[in-house]
This record gives structure tokens, C-alpha cells and sequence, in this order.
């Protein structure tokens, strides 16, 4: 099974200036833990997840006040929509990180958790047997 058979295609898109508190109401609505943030100043894409959130509150830092590009992924390892999801799976366990922006022709196209893999390697949930 390829990346893109189960890599989410509706990404959340952020910009550098969106406060953390901002971030995390829109990765809730979304219910997604990463979103991708834009940024031409720093380099282009970059990533925040619900993790960089955490650790920027658990510093005491204010999520009013910090901006995202302060608590961006900019060094990110980006994933092609035709990596097996082996592939995808062996990049994250060797970065020991949980979301890869997936890239087709330089565009971000998607991404792929650690959730979407095991999703995809999980047989489907069956009833527990009536007693």
C-alpha cells in the first residue's frame, strides 16, 4: 500500500503569525494534530503539531501571545505520495517524529500520520461476540 492510498488529502494550512491558542482551536475543529504552516520567510513549508503546542504550554509559555513560526517543524522530512507506507513508517520511526507532509510536484498534497498507517496495517474492528 502506497502514502497516498492513506494519507489524509484535506490539510489544515496556518501562517507564521497565527497565535499557538489560534493553532490548536483550528487543529480541534479539524480534529487533526498537525497542521501545515506557510511560510516564505523561513524557507516555505514547515509543520506544527499538537506535541509543539504541548511543549510550548508545559514551558509556561503563553498560547495567546506565541506565534506559530516560533514553533515550527522548518526541517521537515517530506514523503512522496508513491513511498510504500514501509517507507513512511521507517522515515518517522528513524526521526521519531508522527506526521510527514506528503509532496507531489513540490505542492504539499497531503499528510500522513502515524494513525493513517496503522489504520491501513489494522484489520477493521469487529462486534465484540453477543453473549
Amino acid at each position: 500500500m502506497l502514502v497516498r492510498d492513506a494519507m489524509s488529502t484535506v490539510v489544515l494550512t496556518i501562517g507564521p503569525a497565527h497565535t499557538l491558542r489560534q493553532a490548536a482551536a483550528l487543529m480541534s475543529a479539524r480534529r487533526v494534530g498537525a497542521a501545515i504552516v506557510l511560510d516564505p520567510d523561513a524557507g516555505g513549508i514547515g509543520i506544527l503539531t499538537e506535541r509543539d503546542i504541548l511543549n510550548s504550554v508545559g514551558l509556561g509559555q503563553n498560547p495567546d501571545t506565541e506565534r506559530t513560526h516560533a514553533h515550527t517543524t522548518n526541517n521537515v522530512v517530506f514523503a512522496a505520495p508513491t513511498w510504500t507506507l514501509e517507507e513512511a513508517a521507517r522515515a518517522m520511526a528513524h526521526g521519531g517524529f508522527r506526521h510527514l507532509i506528503v509532496l507531489d510536484r513540490g505542492e504539499p498534497a497531503g499528510i500522513v500520520s502515524v494513525r493513517d498507517i496503522i489504520r491501513c496495517w489494522a484489520p477493521a474492528r469487529e462486534p465484540a461476540p453477543a453473549l
